[in-house]
């Protein structure tokens, strides 16, 4: 039955075109964005999911900051310890020429009272961001974040005590063969510490440095993961969007003709 009040055909070819342009502007929205689902409308489970892993990503770049700077005051303290090694090594080379009678004892005490001042200088400008952990009377241990956890999740770096294992000024003073001997003794033990601190801090940087490793890479999968549940698949959204102003022109074409289907009952009163 044709009627003048309701045109079946109309309605449906309008409902199919809204359809249509509904699904056109969420591929538009997607490709613009990049972004298939971008609020908690297009799909509340996986947004929420995403949005937590968005914060765990946020947490593990301030972890990554806190490491990068444990690392660089590590390596500040290491190399102050690496240069004290050497230092020493010097000292007691000077110390085991002293034990000799024919050498003059305080040209080698001079030289050995300048690196003794050098070892203290050191240790007082080994400080980065206010640590020095070649002191443990100014910074006893340094606890860097290593994870999102801080109960849990923390480094911790342990000064030198450098007061006790590396104090210069309880080095006898070398005067003859026997002074000499006495340094020597007191030098090869101090030395014997620092190696040790060395060691110690070069440990210490080792952890970090493979801690933000992992946290980069950790990080790194996180986002992958985020990417995949949310971003846009551009190659099926082009598709889909080319598919759709298909459909949109062909709703278009059906609804004119629905619309002119009225038209025909004026043949029927001629």
């Amino acid at each position: 039955m044709s009627s003048i009040l309701t045109n079946n055909g109309a309605m449906v070819a309008l409902q199919t075109l809204k359809s249509v342009n509904m699904d056109l502007n969420d591929t538009q929205s997607q490709i613009s964005t990049g972004k298939r689902i971008g609020s908690a409308k297009d799909n509340a489970a996986v947004w929420a999911i995403s949005k937590t892993m968005d914060s765990d990503i946020a947490g593990y770049n301030s972890v990554q900051e806190s490491l990068g700077v444990g690392e660089a005051t590590v390596a500040v303290a290491l190399s102050g310890a690496e240069q004290i090694v050497e230092t020493l090594t010097e000292m007691k080379q000077l110390a085991i020429s002293a034990n000799s009678e024919n050498v003059d004892h305080a040209k080698i005490q001079d030289s050995l009272a300048k690196k003794a001042a050098q070892i203290e200088s050191i240790i007082d400008s080994a400080e980065f961001n206010g640590a020095n952990l070649l002191d443990a009377a100014t910074t006893t241990q340094l606890t860097v974040l290593g994870g999102l956890d801080p109960s849990a999740d923390t480094i911790t770096v342990t000064s030198i005590n450098s007061a006790s294992n590396l104090d210069t000024s309880g080095i006898t003073a070398i005067t003859d063969v026997a002074t000499a001997s006495t340094a020597l003794t007191e030098i090869e033990t101090m030395l014997g510490n620092a190696i040790d601190a060395s060691a110690q801090l070069g440990a210490d940087s080792n952890r970090l440095s493979d801690q933000s490793k992992f946290v980069s890479k950790l990080n790194d999968s996180l986002k992958m993961g985020v990417s995949t549940m949310t971003d846009t698949n551009m190659e099926e959204s082009s598709a889909r969007l080319k598919a759709l102003q298909t459909q949109q022109q062909l709703a278009v074409q059906s609804l004119s003709i629905a619309n002119q289907a009225p038209q025909t009952l004026m043949s029927l009163f001629r």
